[in-house]
């Protein structure tokens, strides 16, 4: 565990600088979080930084790491429309050599835990290889919904949860990711739990809770630097209107969508490393999100 916390805490916490160059960034972590980033030159290593900002200012002694991805399967779950999901074709062999596996993936762009980047709702906004790393690694802020999701599959964050969060927590810091707990990936990978319905195709019968656009609108303001849910979709499953999606998307706050065991993570104090694969021009892309937990 040590060398994953020691790589997390070097790269959010070199100094800023002016932006150089759009290659991997650098990301600056002050005492109440995440703020800024500078685009690096390659031959400028986290490492050259290491002594900059003690590791437990980063990370709290005793912190354990939460893993909130889904795995990537036969039976990851994919918006109904798409024709197919994730395929895997696995080899292996055993020569002189030893033993040797390899294999081949596919999968449509938004599935499972994955990234959805603003370009997904909003054309020429960022796309999944261009969101800079402090939209990715943040304080995390959780906010539950989940009472009132047992009681309504169609159950929205509205404002007032927002609200009702806040008079507890103090108001939500700008650079924060805030992710909405549902509890509904307790029902993956069953599709019909999950989704509503489970018709291949169809998208017209859909049940699960989502965020409202006027909630979008509160985040927007509150300057938060991304948002997940543990859902198939930022919008609820009745919506054809994709609100939030659209507020998100103009904003240029990426999401996460599919995230899983929100249930293991507090409403405050936790760090979310959220790192998707680098598609070139994608609108989304499969992400490994992990929670550092106090």
């Amino acid at each position: 565990m040590r060398p994953l916390l020691l790589t997390a805490a070097l790269l959010l916490s070199a100094c800023y600088r002016a932006p150089v160059r759009q290659d991997d960034a650098i990301v600056h972590t002050d005492r109440v979080g995440y703020h800024h980033a500078y685009w690096h030159d390659p031959t400028i290593t986290a490492a050259h930084h290491a002594g900059e900002v003690p590791l437990a200012s980063i990370v709290p002694a005793g912190a354990t790491l939460v893993d909130l991805t889904h795995v990537f399967d036969e039976e990851t779950i994919y918006w109904p429309a798409e024709k197919h999901g994730f395929r895997r074709e696995s080899a292996e062999s055993d020569g002189p050599g030893g033993h040797y596996a390899n294999g081949r993936f596919s999968t449509p762009e938004h599935g499972g835990t994955h990234l959805d980047a603003p370009s997904h709702f909003a054309a020429g906004k960022l796309t999944a290889d261009r969101v800079p790393l402090p939209r990715l690694m943040a304080r995390a802020i959780v906010i539950d919904i989940s009472t009132k999701a047992e009681a309504n599959s169609d159950a929205l964050l509205e404002p007032g949860d927002i609200d009702a969060f806040e008079k507890e927590h103090g108001v939500i810091e700008p650079g924060s990711i805030v992710m909405v707990r549902t509890g509904w990936a307790s029902r993956w990978p069953d599709r019909k739990r999950y989704l509503g319905d489970a018709t291949v195709g169809a998208t017209d019968k859909l049940h699960f809770p989502g965020i409202s656009g006027a909630a979008a609108k509160r985040l927007v303001e509150r300057d938060v630097a991304a948002v997940g849910i543990d859902t198939a979709s930022l919008d609820h499953g009745p919506s054809r209107s994709f609100d939030a999606h659209k507020v998100f998307a103009n904003a240029e706050i990426p999401a996460f969508e599919n995230v899983a065991r929100l249930d293991l993570v507090p409403e405050v104090g936790a760090v979310v490393i959220a790192l998707p694969m680098k598609v070139g021009g994608g609108s989304g892309a499969p992400v490994r999100i992990v929670a550092v937990v106090p």
